[in-house]
């Protein structure tokens, strides 16, 4: 009898705790996410040899893919847009928001699951990513005070760190936690008229994000 009922509880056991991903399978998560940029910024020049910009934070949806090659090895794909506003620094503070933009920035990583199986599933990922700019426009602050000016920002190449990790909530819908490093440069280019002018600023997002995803 005490066997018959060890048998019938581990049986139990495997029916109601949450699968592992595995080999072969997807998971598709859905992330509530703040962009909160490192940024560096050099001169605007050569009009404003003393003034340099920021970037603002954004917090905007996520979502994301992600393809286990084995039981421990997955491959995401992390699609996202984001609006920021950048203002004068330094020199330009006064003029407060002075561009806007929207910045797409795809990003693949190889990641590690050291524990797929566990109550807690941590990993850590590295990869490229590709970010595109677009929308991008002068805000009346900078027109006000020097004219009509365009603006164009560079898109970026470069690479990418992550952590994070997945709580089980049912067999195949779990909770995700995950923070991210994206290594984004640009050089801004305002044309006003004839004068042209180039800031190059290093925007290295840090990204923090938590959701919830589901297994395929």
């Amino acid at each position: 009898m005490r066997s018959t009922l060890l048998s019938a509880a581990a049986i139990l056991s495997a029916m109601t705790a949450p699968a592992a991903a595995e080999q072969g399978d997807w998971l598709v998560r859905l992330r509530g996410i703040m962009v909160a940029p490192n940024e560096d910024s050099g001169a605007v020049l050569p009009a404003f040899p003393t003034g340099t910009v920021s970037v603002d934070d954004a917090i905007v949806p996520e979502l994301d893919f992600t393809y286990f090659v084995t039981n421990n090895i997955g491959v995401e794909l992390i699609l996202a847009t984001s609006p920021h506003d950048v203002s004068g620094e330094d020199a330009l503070a006064p003029l407060g928001e002075i561009v806007d933009a929207m910045v797409l920035p795809p990003t693949l990583t190889l990641q590690y699951h050291f524990a797929p199986d566990a109550a807690i599933r941590p990993y850590v990922g590295a990869g490229i990513n590709y970010t595109i700019f677009y929308s991008e426009d002068a805000k009346p602050a900078l027109t006000d005070a020097i004219g009509a000016t365009s603006v164009s920002m560079d898109d970026s190449f470069g690479w990418a760190v992550q952590a994070g990790f997945d709580i089980p909530i049912s067999d195949r819908v779990f909770f995700n936690a995950d923070v991210k490093y994206i290594d984004i440069d640009t050089t801004a280019t305002l044309t006003t008229g004839a004068l042209v002018n180039e800031v190059d600023v290093d925007i290295d997002p840090f990204v923090f994000g938590i959701g919830v995803g589901m297994r395929f």
